[in-house]
């Protein structure tokens, strides 16, 4: 099992530095300082730089944090475009980003930008009906179903947050996306894939990005370790004939790569294909350094 590495080239983020505990980044012109439990080693820059930053998330320490501004005129909202190669029309995704009241998130994961640039670049190429269908679940602010909807795909969004939800209507529309071949989802990711089993719906690729730990707009417990070997199961049974994509992405510190291979193993049993298994990180413009960020495995058949 080789072990491949995937670092963002998204020219709309930089890592500006990372250690001890913390990372320096900037979305566009807009540079932050979080929290980041992977960068257990020292800063390369001096911490005069550090506190250039426009904003600065503070955790609480065991309770919920919070965002400072120490640069007046901080905007709390700003836009981010991203260029799919795959885009029919040329023109770029327009992403909202801005400080979530106590969380460290801004709306985007930019580590996942890799994935983004192969959906791109590996459009659906099924010449009979049924549309090309891709199943988006735990899906955020619709990143990828954007790019997945400019590239040919017709997608179904899942998400338990309204706010995520809302958020990638949103984003469609800024993006010139609001009348795509893209169905939002409210609900809870386990409880539709087992609808959508009773049904008989297919899919002929399915995103998965599960939290860690997490609920459900009905209040329903999620727990990675316990809920997301039963729910790849079910999502073998939601692939088509013709499937062709399963990708998974796990943030959770406790996993690892030989963890991500054999579930997606024990999923494409039988299917045929390749299953390809890495990492994705962004690189230190300071010292060089990869941080790691999230594992990912992805079966695909073409």
């Amino acid at each position: 099992m080789e072990i491949e590495v995937l670092v963002n080239d998204w020219e709309g983020y930089r890592l500006l530095d990372s250690g001890g505990g913390r990372k320096l980044e900037a979305f566009g012109d807009v540079r932050i300082t979080r929290s980041e439990p992977k960068a257990w080693w020292r800063p390369a820059l001096p911490e005069a730089e550090w506190r250039k930053a426009a904003a600065i998330f503070e955790d609480g320490g065991g309770r919920e944090g919070r965002w400072r501004f120490p640069s007046p005129g901080t905007p709390r909202e700003w836009e981010a475009r991203y260029s799919p190669p795959g885009r029919r029309d040329g023109a770029p995704l327009c992403l909202q980003l801005r400080f979530m009241e106590n969380s460290k998130q801004v709306g985007l994961f930019p580590e996942q930008s890799p994935h983004w640039r192969w959906l791109a670049g590996n459009p659906p190429e099924f010449a009979s009906a049924p549309p090309p269908a891709l199943l988006n679940l735990f899906g955020y602010t619709g990143a990828a179903s954007l790019v997945a909807a400019a590239s040919g795909w017709h997608v179904t969004h899942v998400d338990a947050s309204r706010p995520a939800i809302a958020w990638g209507r949103r984003n469609a529309g800024l993006s010139g996306l609001s009348e795509a071949p893209l169905r939002w989802v409210l609900e809870d990711a386990v409880k539709f894939v087992q609808r959508e089993v009773r049904r008989g719906n297919r899919y002929d690729a399915i995103l998965l990005d599960p939290p860690a730990f997490g609920r459900g707009p009905d209040g329903e417990l999620w727990k990675i370790e316990r809920d997301l070997p039963p729910l790849l199961e079910n999502c073998r049974r939601l692939l088509s004939d013709r499937a062709s994509l399963v990708l998974l992405t796990v943030y959770t510190i406790d996993a690892s790569s030989i963890l991500c291979h054999n579930l997606l193993r024990q999923m494409a049993e039988g299917l045929g294909g390749t299953l390809r298994i890495g990492e994705l990180a962004h690189r230190e413009e300071s010292g060089g350094r990869l941080l790691p960020l999230s594992l990912w495995g992805r079966w695909e058949r073409r």
